[in-house]
């Protein structure tokens, strides 16, 4: 198992398949154009599969793949079958933004696909178009459909931005309990190259919960797995819906980080405020390649891995990160 100098192992990693992405959703990308990274540096699906096996001999037992937008890469749900067929004993979680998604649950189904996380950040189309600049909206709600009558579950992550989506906690609460599914509520993070965070549009996880409880009556979740997430969430009374808040920003999960992320350009990152990276691209592409060698770099990296709210701190609560967030992986 791989143990960090603040006592901290690692059991979960996320692993980004592209950088490419349909929306231009506010909190990920700056207003201007973005570039894509080259296609000959991005991870091909065999050095994937690689990196997936060291992750776990070293202890990792869930993988989420990312973007971008996953499903924007060609052949992602082969990849995935893959994955399933040479790992079966692996927790392999998708998130996506779902707008790819119409008509394919039963080939989604066929590779071993059991759980969609699916960002939403609003239930409204005019709002949907304003944060991500695409209205696609109908194309999300009919995806959610489609996953829960083929037997997907589905979690909804949505980012919390006061100005945006600040009035609209009665409709999520209600599409929770109406549809039975967990809904997450995400702290607006100032990551990314020209991040467009801004103390106006930070909406905080206490006052969110607040809010909720207003709502109706909410019933604490205890989750005794010390591999789970950092979501703090609460069940609706009369019902099979959650709805949570993840706290990234003013209440942070630090002591019980337990995360890893590779970038589809192939750079292993310990902590989403830092820019420190490590390159496993280059390690993969040694003609003298061999595993013990990207084992010795992923303990290293995570040996060194720093307190992110640390990081944030010393930036006053500033952008961090130089990377635009679509290119991190989330």
């Amino acid at each position: 198992m791989l143990m960090d100098r603040h006592g901290r192992t690692v059991s979960y990693l996320r692993l980004s398949v592209t950088d490419r992405c349909n929306l231009r959703c506010l909190y990920c990308r700056p207003a201007e154009s973005v570039s894509y990274i080259p296609h000959e540096q991005i991870l091909t699906y065999e050095e994937m599969t690689e990196i997936v096996a060291v992750a776990q001999s070293l202890g990792v037992h869930k993988v989420r793949l990312t973007g971008g937008e996953p499903f924007a890469r060609r052949d992602f749900i082969p990849f995935v079958a893959q994955l399933h067929e040479r790992f079966p004993g692996l927790d392999l979680r998708i998130t996506t933004n779902a707008t790819l998604l119409g008509g394919r649950m039963p080939e989604l189904k066929a590779a071993g696909i059991r759980t969609l996380n699916i960002s939403l950040d609003t239930l409204d189309a005019t709002t949907f178009a304003a944060i991500t600049g695409v209205d696609v909206h109908a194309k999300v709600l009919a995806a959610v459909d489609e996953a829960l009558a083929a037997g997907i579950r589905v979690k909804i992550n949505a980012v919390a931005l006061r100005g945006f989506n600040d009035t609209e906690l009665p409709a999520f609460m209600d599409f929770a309990r109406r549809y039975g599914i967990d809904v997450r509520f995400i702290e607006f993070m100032p990551i990314g190259y020209a991040c467009r965070w801004s103390e106006a549009n930070f909406w905080p996880a206490e006052e969110i919960v607040a809010a909720l409880q207003r709502l109706g009556p909410l019933l604490p979740e205890t989750n005794a797995d010390p591999h789970s997430g950092p979501a703090r969430m609460y069940r609706i009374a009369g019902s099979d819906g959650r709805v949570g808040v993840i706290s990234a920003v003013s209440h942070h999960f630090c002591a019980s980080c337990n995360r890893l992320r590779v970038t589809c350009d192939g750079r292993l990152r310990t902590c989403l405020f830092s820019d420190k990276d490590y390159d496993v691209l280059g390690v993969l592409r040694r003609p003298d390649y061999q595993r013990e060698m990207l084992k010795e770099l992923v303990a290293q990296a995570n040996e060194e891995k720093p307190l992110g709210f640390e990081l944030l701190a010393a930036r006053r609560r500033k952008a961090v990160c130089q990377r635009v967030m679509s290119a991190i992986g989330g």
